[in-house]
Order: C-alpha cells, then sequence, then structure tokens
C-alpha cells in the first residue's frame, strides 16, 4: 500500500508541473497573410495610407449620430415629392433609385411600401426607437414614391388631414361613403 501511494506522489507532481509549464509557455505567433498582388500596373500603397481631408469630413458626416434639428418641420416631405416627381420625369433609372422603382410599375411602388412599413412595425414592436425613425423615415419615402406614381399632390393630403381636424375619428368613419365598406367586402371598416 506504501509503494503505491510513493508512485502516484511523482506522478501527480509531474502532472502539475506540465500544467504550469502549458500556462507560462510562450504563445506563437502568427504571421499576417499576405494581401492579394497588386497587379504591377498599378502603384502600390506605402504602408497605411492617410484618407484624404474631404474623405475624413465626409465620413464624419456620415457616421455622426441622429441629430434632430429643432426647426424641422414637413415642407421636408414637399421637397422630398418634387424631388421624386423630377426624377420620374427625368426617367434615368440607372443613376435615380426613385426612377428605377417608378419604371418598375405601381405593383412594386405598393409591394415596396409594404415591406417598410413591416419593417417599421418590427422595430417598434421590438422597441428599437432609432431603428423605428429610420424605417419611419423609409416609409415616408415610399408612401411619396406611391403618391408620385398615382399622380397624387402632397396639397391634397394635406388637405384631407386639415379637414378631419377636430373631428371624432369614430365620427369620421361613420360618415365614410358605405360603397368602400361594400367594395371592401367587410363590416370592420367602421
Amino acid at each position: 500500500m506504501a509503494k503505491d501511494s510513493k508512485k502516484k506522489a511523482p506522478a501527480k507532481a509531474a502532472a502539475a508541473t506540465k500544467a504550469v509549464a502549458k500556462k507560462t509557455a510562450p504563445k506563437k505567433v502568427v504571421a499576417k497573410k499576405a494581401g492579394l498582388p497588386l497587379p504591377t500596373a498599378l502603384p502600390r500603397p506605402l504602408g497605411k495610407a492617410k484618407p484624404t481631408k474631404a474623405l475624413r469630413k465626409a465620413e464624419a458626416r456620415h457616421l455622426l449620430p441622429l441629430e434632430v434639428p429643432t426647426d424641422s418641420r414637413a415642407e421636408v416631405l414637399d421637397h422630398l415629392w418634387e424631388t421624386i416627381e423630377s426624377r420620374r420625369l427625368a426617367g434615368d433609372a440607372t443613376i435615380s433609385h426613385s426612377a428605377r422603382l417608378l419604371a418598375r410599375g405601381t405593383a412594386k411602388v405598393a409591394q415596396k411600401l409594404g415591406e417598410e412599413a413591416v419593417e417599421c412595425v418590427i422595430e417598434a414592436t421590438l422597441g428599437n426607437r432609432q431603428e423605428t425613425v429610420l424605417e419611419s423615415a423609409d416609409v415616408l419615402y415610399h408612401l411619396l414614391v406611391v403618391w408620385v406614381d398615382a399622380g397624387i399632390r402632397p396639397e391634397e393630403v394635406w388637405a384631407e388631414l386639415a379637414r378631419r381636424q377636430g373631428i371624432s375619428g369614430i365620427a369620421e368613419k361613420a360618415a365614410r361613403p358605405k360603397g368602400i365598406i361594400r367594395a371592401a367586402q367587410t363590416t370592420k371598416l367602421p
């Protein structure tokens, strides 16, 4: 029995020594992989080139946190509508996202509005305030694209909103023509 304990003691000591050696052993240095070779016609960059001042300023503007201007008004929507309308009239789908979207037809325009609305609802449901603001801007943009596609001017919508001011939502819905309910084939509207 004494012989067994003598054999186990040196084995335990050896195991402990190996564990300490592993912890204190220097780590292997992994060499960085060389980038892909550049064609000989291109100049080789010398180390890390410092970006130009214009690029740094542009990136700084782009990467700033969202700051809400205190003097913002709904006129920004009028201006955006005018921009989208001008892109539609120019019709250059190669450089304008609005023109490209409008060229794909009413169904695609409406589909994009629906997609953005769903994304906004998801972010709002998750409680992501900042993402909800960003998605709301997308919804408004795509709503304006729908207006341009349908030939609706912002003034028409503003007039309808002004007409509804001071009217209860319940009363406004009750005053809607019954033809809307028949066309929708539902009784859930009023």
